[in-house]
């Protein structure tokens, strides 16, 4: 698997989980949330995408339940636009390097 290939699926996977964070999600635990980076395992079974979310620490928990409580419809909306033989595990972590 080239670094050029996995380049290219991490940004993808990034644009779409940003879009559908952004407009497929109804939950009203998550809050203003921006992807900022992921980070795709060797073997293409695990995502881990890191997520900046506005707001004091009670927001950003309620939002990180919400991400998690979603990652099946994620993974479901994830395999529909990204083809690939198998739709990695999804992970979400706070990203704490901005703040």
């Amino acid at each position: 698997m080239g670094k050029l290939r996995v380049a290219r699926l991490e940004e993808a996977f990034k644009q779409e989980i940003s879009d559908i964070i952004q407009h497929e999600m109804k939950d009203p635990r998550i809050g203003f949330v921006s992807v900022t980076r992921v980070a795709l395992s060797g073997d293409l079974h695990h995502v881990t995408a890191y997520v900046s979310i506005l707001g004091d620490e009670e927001a950003k928990k309620s939002t990180l339940v919400g991400l998690a409580r979603a990652t099946g419809f994620l993974r479901s909306e994830l395999s529909r636009r990204i083809r690939l033989r198998y739709t990695p595990e999804l992970t979400f972590k706070l990203d704490e390097s901005i703040a």
